[in-house]
């Protein structure tokens, strides 16, 4: 397996370590991974995200070549208004095969008029790379596969700010004027820069990124490998006194499917990204029944004859089942309808009163002490609509649960 810069800082840290997508991570520390969740929606988690994999675009036709392949209209991306996408800006989308089925999906950096930054999931660089050059036809653009150049640190929860400001040269200016999927600065001198260069009150130059795989308000942090670890102290040690904790991938998880965030080769994969409530990605039309502009993939969407529907659920307490190919959802007239692709516990959501509150939520019933619900992500052959009932089963148990259209209140990526 391989390791990420900090391995030798997690083994110190007592981590429970294990294997994703080919490398050994922390799943959790010493506090546990419920703490950690809780962490990350009252003060703040930081995460080693080192294992994702980076590519970069650049050249005259990366803009035609991105266009044809990422999922979303590079010219009407951005915000409710759906203006282009600019420099200093990141979107979310995926790219697909001519059978409209996920390769891999991504966040899409625009550095300048010209150059681009791809992050997708650790393992991926090679194919997606290979995906791009086959679809680029040799035109005068060029893919470079930069994983393992960088380290990547995710400070995520209420408190980031914060914490950050002691860490960062001219932090207020810095951080100032940064909105949800925004970015800053520059990383290694082989790497476009945006902007002003963000640096550590060391000197280290990083790209600092106003997003997340939480839910929760946050950064992303891209730094030279060889001045992670440096970052990564600094900034464990900033945040102490305010209830910082280093986040395993059990709490990355949890905290992901809670925001209704899907895990590319589980929740997404080898079906038609259609029918999911990941399709604000798709550049639908206003009617839609077509989308703006032609990419990879898009006819085969358009013209599917029996569609997979994947739905968010929550169950009635922190009971769950086990994800994969043994477990499975049954209507309430017993008919096996599909599987079952992720289930977690969020420990911080509780039912109350019909309702979902969250430990963070501002309406709160008072003295809130939430044991957990499941919850997760189902693929099945027919629509279900939010509030209908039905019931999923593993070898141990059988759940009953209801089809939502939001799990986490009060999520505050946004804000």
């Amino acid at each position: 397996m391989k390791k990420t810069p900090l391995h030798s800082w997690h083994m110190a840290n007592n981590a429970k370590m294990g294997e994703f997508g080919g490398c050994e991570m922390p799943m959790w520390y010493l506090a546990g991974a419920r703490k950690e969740h809780f962490a990350v929606l009252t003060s703040a988690g930081i995460f080693d995200t080192s294992h994702m994999s980076v590519i970069t675009v650049r050249g005259e036709f990366s803009f035609q070549l991105l266009q044809k392949t990422f999922t979303r209209d590079l010219t009407k991306c951005l915000y409710k208004n759906k203006v282009p996408l600019t420099p200093g800006h990141c979107i979310y989308g995926a790219f697909l095969s001519d059978r409209g089925e996920v390769i891999d999906d991504a966040i899409l950096y625009q550095m300048s008029s010209n150059s681009y930054m791809v992050v997708i999931n650790s393992g991926m660089g090679d194919e997606i790379s290979n995906h791009l050059l086959f679809h680029s036809k040799q035109e005068n653009v060029e893919i470079s596969n930069c994983t393992g150049l960088f380290g990547k640190i995710d400070i995520q929860g209420p408190l980031s700010a914060k914490i950050l400001t002691k860490v960062l040269e001219n932090a207020e200016t810095t951080m100032g004027n940064m909105p949800f999927f925004s970015f800053k600065g520059g990383f290694i001198s082989s790497f476009p820069t945006f902007g002003q260069s963000v640096k550590i009150n060391d000197g280290t130059k990083i790209l600092l990124s106003r997003t997340g795989y939480t839910g929760e308000f946050g950064y992303e942090i891209f730094v030279d490998i060889k001045k992670v670890v440096t970052v990564w102290e600094k900034i464990f040690e900033a945040g102490k006194d305010l209830g910082l904790l280093p986040c395993g991938l059990a709490a990355r998880d949890s905290l992901r499917v809670g925001a209704m965030l899907p895990l590319a080769g589980h929740d997404i994969g080898k079906w038609p990204f259609i029918n999911n409530p990941w399709t604000f990605a798709l550049p639908f039309n206003i009617d839609g029944n077509g989308f703006t502009k032609p990419f990879v993939g898009d006819k085969a969407l358009l013209n599917i004859s029996h569609p997979y529907f994947t739905f968010a659920f929550v169950g009635h307490d922190p009971r769950k089942v086990s994800a994969g190919n043994n477990c499975f959802a049954y209507d309430m007239s017993g008919e096996k309808i599909g599987t079952v692709l992720s289930c977690v516990t969020d420990v911080a959501i509780e039912w109350h009163n019909k309702k979902i509150y969250c430990i963070s939520s501002p309406d709160k019933p008072k003295n809130f002490n939430p044991r957990g619900l499941s919850c997760g992500f189902i693929k099945v052959n027919k629509k279900y609509f939010p509030g209908q009932i039905l019931e999923l089963k593993d070898s141990r148990r059988t759940i009953k649960v209801v089809i939502t259209d939001n799990i986490r209140p009060s999520k505050s990526a946004r804000k």
